[in-house]
């Protein structure tokens, strides 16, 4: 049995794709993974203020692809010829429905003992939807927890061996109109294509290059 990575290892040989090799699709274990990583990423009070949408065919792929035109055109191969593409989406409101369903599933998973904790939870994360909603920061909070996602999805599909690109530049206007977004409550915030890199990804044989610990890390 293979031992994995220690995790200090994974960063090291992770690196983003700039080339994905056409037709190279995930197992579906990977697969499964992926959905499972995303799912449970961590979020300030478990507010889970997201939404993923998975595209793996070309149909699905073209889609995203709206967003990769004009100045984004450079990056349309890369979802194109990806095995999976993922867009990750921010909550645009959390209303008392949504909060609610969040709060049952808790209390169906067994993390609220009784009635006192389920009031306390639903208060905390409450008081924190409406503190970010009075200073108009709210889609700024939920987007930030989407980021965390990214982190774990990036992290994880690199420990499974799978190569990735976090794809900022798109035009979101665009993706928010072609998936309708904004009826779901939902702005596409980051995407990421996920497959196998091809021999034409030039960032592979580059070195990886991070500023130096003494300049991004003091003691206290």
């Amino acid at each position: 049995m293979t031992r994995p990575l220690p995790i200090a290892d994974v960063v090291h040989q992770r690196k983003t794709t700039k080339a994905f090799e056409l037709g190279q699709g995930l197992t579906p274990e990977q697969s499964a993974a992926v959905r499972e990583i995303l799912r449970m990423s961590p979020s300030s009070t478990n507010a889970q203020p997201w939404h993923f949408f998975i595209a793996t065919t070309d149909a699905g792929k073209r889609r995203v692809a709206a967003g990769a035109s004009g100045n984004f055109s450079y990056n349309e191969p890369k979802i194109m010829n990806a095995a999976e593409v993922i867009v990750l989406c921010a909550r645009t409101a959390l209303d008392e429905s949504y909060l609610q369903q969040v709060l049952d599933q808790e209390t169906q998973d067994g993390r609220l003992a009784n009635e006192e904790a389920r009031i306390n939870q639903h208060n905390v994360r409450k008081g924190y939807v409406q503190k970010h909603g009075a200073t108009g920061n709210l889609l700024n909070w939920t987007a930030r927890q989407v980021y965390i996602a990214l982190g774990f999805l990036l992290l994880g599909a690199a420990e499974m061996g799978v190569d990735a690109c976090p794809i900022e530049g798109f035009d979101d206007t665009a993706v928010d109109a072609e998936l309708g977004l904004a009826a779901k409550g939902l702005k596409s915030v980051v995407l990421v294509a996920l497959g196998h890199r091809s021999d034409a990804d030039f960032n592979a044989a580059l070195p990886k290059s991070r500023l130096a610990e003494s300049l991004v890390i003091t003691d206290l």
